[in-house]
């Protein structure tokens, strides 16, 4: 009976990525996950001034005491309908890995923040296969919650530096 693992077990290095905290957030419906530790802190809307010559995923940025920070709307970074923001709309600050020990801080826009889950290892199931057409490498996994099923993420790979290379940010 298979396990989801490759013949001779995990590969080296994936259970760390796909068990711990994670930090769950609601996007059209869905329910997402990502690594506690890529979390900066949770802040709610404000103000974002927009940067021309920018991917339409990438709504501006803010100032955050005295930081500017790129603010990226998964939303429409994933091909969803653009929202209505809302009172509980949310924008999670990031740590996204650059190159190796240098990180940067990104702003993603999610519809609403819902809790801290600690997820072990035999939770989550590989990512299935949707055919060729269909980029599922950013997805860590799919975890069983409950009667649910979160989907998590590698924020790093979703916010990939060449993407957001536009903002003259020095990514």
């Amino acid at each position: 009976m298979s396990n989801g693992n490759p013949p001779g077990g995990p590969v080296k290095g994936q259970t760390s990525a796909q068990e711990g905290k994670f930090l769950t957030f609601s996007l059209g419906g869905e329910e997402y996950g990502i690594g506690i530790l890529k979390v900066r802190e949770i802040i709610g809307m404000m103000p974002i001034r927009s940067v021309p010559q920018t991917p339409s995923f990438v709504k501006g940025v803010i100032n955050l005491r005295g930081k500017v920070i790129p603010v990226v709307d998964l939303r429409l970074k994933f091909g969803m309908q653009e929202a209505e923001y809302t009172e509980r709309t949310s924008i999670i600050v990031v740590d996204v890995s650059t190159a190796p020990e240098q990180f940067v801080h990104i702003g993603i826009v999610v519809d609403f923040v819902s809790e801290v889950i600690n997820i072990k290892a035999e939770d989550v199931e590989p990512t299935p296969t949707f055919g060729t057409s269909l980029n599922t490498e950013y997805i860590l996994g799919m975890a069983k919650v409950g009667k649910g099923v979160k989907i998590l993420l590698d924020i790093d790979r979703i916010l990939a530096a060449e993407d957001l290379g536009g903002l003259g940010m020095g990514f």
